[in-house]
């Protein structure tokens, strides 16, 4: 067996490792690359690899540097099926197709500016309908269900804690008499933040792919974000600026506006005060998210959950507003009240908040709050890192405003949450690659690593090609036929206890809903849930009845 890094290998951008067996060919990720001019260049290069060739893909999330390549490969001749959690598959659909609208728009303009300096016109990488006809490949499969894509390779999904469907993959794969277990870490997430819940650990591989975007550095905790944030907020307010925050548009937006909704219910004190700023989310992908986000309920935290049950949704509040049309996102910058703006992307490469960066980087009043990570290259990057002029737009831009970056609201665990998440491997995995991280990133770590659990590390820097051997640490047969732990029980027991609690809840209130008064399209949609309800209930008896 043969894994072959053809991305993420350099930066934190287009993830892609290609696994070779005996039989198959077997696609990690396929992501964009994302910063520099030099990076985004390798989008248009070979993929390393014939895409009609590969078997078939496993997607750990949907964030575009996992999954932006995607409709390009399948436009190259990749047949195969896309397989990854089930939110994954919703949110991955809308994503690559607004993916695929940047790219036919930044193809535009760069078409009008050769064609005015007579230099060759390029054809968009892929287009928004490429993105849709790609859809169709995917596959979604719930959290921990073991599934077997063929005899010789099975695969679960295990929560990622880092946004909505994010997973880490744990892959059998039998070749000859031998079984190899490989992991794929994805992007692991921070424990105890808000709506997600907290990465799910694995103890045993014999190799290990893993991500070290923050691996040099600790964060400072979600709460002295919060904190942090509420007073910008406030201290912007009193002088009457704009507090801009470029966000990606599935994670952090959905948890920002999750920590408004509670502080502005829970703070009577600033009541009078918070009541008069606005809060705007200026991105259409980001509105279609959070739809998505509030389908999706089954994988949230349990506090959000409780929230759910009791009719509270913790993604809207009084004061959050979603503007869906340009004219609406235009309108923000003429308006002079105080107001919050989220929009993406967040690293402020594209989309609407290049705009509000224009209108708001020169203003003293004004206020930038980065929450998420920013690769190198890229204008927030720049932003970040103080520089003092930018340009955006063609237009020269001084910076007056005050900038801030909020790594607590990171949904990337730091260096003490990745060496947690490690630590919980009984023994070491016969090799660690590093990826996903730049050079000093995955260098601290891997000293980090060895200092604190004495494992070696391989680092990642460039395209490059490993060979496995083939010893076995745990055959997918060995976790079939194991005995489940007391642990390992009480976990299913204690689960079916909350659901039936939950269910019985439900059935209650809905039974006191449906009375005399209620309106035939509130009978249509209840109807509807219990011919779902009775569908799945027929399928989970007769699966019961065939283990006992």
């Amino acid at each position: 067996m043969n894994i072959k890094f053809l991305g993420a290998a350099m930066s934190v951008t287009g993830s892609c490792h290609l696994i070779t067996t005996d039989k198959y060919k077997i696609l990690l990720d396929c992501g964009l690359f994302q910063g520099s001019s030099a990076l985004e260049k390798l989008n248009r290069e070979s993929f390393g690899f014939d895409p009609s060739e590969i078997d078939f893909m496993l997607l750990s999330h949907s964030h575009i540097d996992h999954s932006g390549r995607i409709p390009l490969l399948t436009k190259h001749g990749y047949t195969g099926k896309i397989y990854c959690t089930d939110a994954t598959a919703d949110l991955v659909e809308v994503m690559l197709k607004d993916s695929g609208y940047i790219q036919e728009k930044e193809a535009e303009w760069f078409n009008r500016k050769a064609e005015r300096s007579g230099n060759p016109m390029i054809d968009p990488l892929y287009t928004s309908r490429d993105a849709e006809d790609s859809a169709k490949y995917l596959e979604p499969i719930l959290y921990n269900q073991l599934f077997e894509i063929n005899p010789d390779v099975h695969v679960r999904f295990k929560d990622a804690g880092h946004i909505l469907g994010s997973s880490i993959i744990e892959l059998w794969i039998k070749e000859g008499k031998s079984i190899t277990k490989l992991v794929y870490s994805g992007d692991i997430g921070v424990k105890n933040k808000s709506l997600l819940r907290d990465p799910e650990i694995v103890t045993e591989a014999d190799y290990l792919i893993m991500e070290t975007t923050y691996g040099d550095r600790v964060h400072e905790t979600n709460e002295e974000s919060l904190e942090k944030f509420i007073d910008i907020i406030l201290k912007t307010s009193r002088r009457g600026g704009t507090v801009v925050i470029p966000s990606f548009a599935v994670g952090r937006t959905q948890e920002l506006i999750y920590e408004l909704n509670m502080y502005y219910e829970h703070h009577e004190e600033l009541k009078h005060e918070l009541d008069n700023i606005m809060v705007y989310v200026d991105s259409p992908l980001a509105t279609t998210a959070t739809e998505i986000f509030q389908r999706n309920a089954q994988v949230f935290d349990e506090e959000t959950r409780q929230f759910i049950l009791k009719g509270d949704n913790p993604l809207d509040f009084k004061n959050l507003k979603f503007t869906r049309t340009v004219e609406e996102s235009k309108q923000l910058n003429f308006d002079s009240s105080p107001k919050i703006i989220i929009s993406a992307s967040g690293m402020c490469e594209a989309g609407r908040i290049k705009h509000h960066l224009k209108h708001n980087l020169w203003n003293p009043n004004s206020s930038i709050v980065f929450v998420g990570y920013q690769a190198e290259g890229t204008l927030g990057r720049s932003i970040v890192n103080g520089d003092k002029d930018v340009s955006i737009f063609g237009e020269k831009i001084h910076i007056n405003a005050e900038i801030y970056n909020l790594e607590g609201f990171s949904g990337h665990a730091d260096k003490e949450g990745l060496l947690e998440w490690l630590s919980a491997f009984q023994k070491p995995p016969k090799r660690i690659f590093l990826v996903h991280g730049e050079e000093d990133s995955k260098k601290n770590f891997a000293a980090a690593v060895k200092h604190v659990l004495g494992y070696d590390c391989t680092m990642i820097e460039d395209v490059s090609e490993f060979y496995l051997n083939d010893d076995v640490i745990l055959s997918v047969e060995d976790l079939n036929n194991r005995i489940a732990s007391e642990e390992q029980l009480l976990k299913v027991r204690n689960k079916l206890a909350q659901i039936h609690e939950e269910m019985g809840n439900i059935f209650y209130n809905t039974h006191l809903a449906v009375d005399s008064g209620t309106t035939q399209k509130s009978v249509n949609e209840i109807n509807n849930i219990i011919l779902e309800l009775e569908k799945y209930s027929i399928l989970l008896g007769a699966a019961v009845s065939n283990l006992t």
